[in-house]
């Protein structure tokens, strides 16, 4: 098994006619992804890499039956992206975005509340589940399936310590990156109560960052 995406999540991209967001698209969907549709506004009616493009992530979501969303989008434009998943009631969201205001972090955070929304991020690497679904910016190929699940807050620590498991022959079954900002969706606890809850992981490598109070938490 794995946590939070495997292979049959249905994914949209939300920035996928930008740089960022058709490069990564392309990767996800060659990793064996299933990416199903990509949302700019003004840009509906478009395809990237065979991937049909709609306006909202509403009109995707009823094209596509999506229910996980990545976020590949400016700053300033996060909020807004976040806000739309959330009131489209997309199951689960992953937002990349770096440099996102602390305060339309807090706007995200309130809007959650009640809802049965899962948010990793911002300013995060994303998930993968080895063999299955890879969700953000992450090297495929360092991965590789097996027993350990693996959580960091920091993005470049987390592909040094699953190189070396894999150089070790000890494969993952997710690799979650939480994100380092002082506002997040998803924190250590969470993830660490998903991983006991998966009877495919063994064991869990978690890496902390300087600052805040969640390893002390976990």
């Amino acid at each position: 098994m794995s946590i939070l995406i495997d292979e049959k999540t249905k994914v949209l991209v939300q920035g996928i006619t930008g740089r960022d967001g058709s490069f990564h698209a392309k990767q996800m969907k060659e990793y064996g992804t299933q990416v199903v549709a990509g949302v700019t506004p003004g840009k509906g009616g478009q395809d990237v890499e065979g991937i049909p493009v709609f306006n909202s992530v509403a009109e995707a979501k009823d094209a596509t039956g999506a229910e996980a969303a990545i976020i590949y989008v400016p700053a300033k434009f996060a909020k807004g992206a976040m806000l739309e998943d959330i009131n489209a009631d997309i199951p689960f969201i992953i937002c990349i975005t770096e440099g996102v205001p602390v305060l339309d972090m807090v706007e995200v955070k309130t809007a959650l509340k009640g809802k049965d929304i899962r948010l990793v991020g911002p300013n995060c690497p994303g998930v993968i589940s080895p063999g299955k679904s890879k969700m953000g910016i992450m090297p495929g190929h360092i991965h590789r399936p097996g027993p350990i699940g693996v959580v960091s807050r920091s993005g470049t620590l987390t592909y040094e310590v699953v190189y070396n498991l894999t150089l070790n022959g000890i494969g993952q079954t997710t690799c979650v990156g939480l994100g380092g900002d002082p506002i997040i969706g998803t924190r250590f606890i969470d993830v660490l109560e998903m991983f006991m809850a998966d009877d495919d992981t063994k064991g869990i490598v978690m890496v902390g960052e300087i600052g805040g109070e969640d390893e002390q938490l976990a």
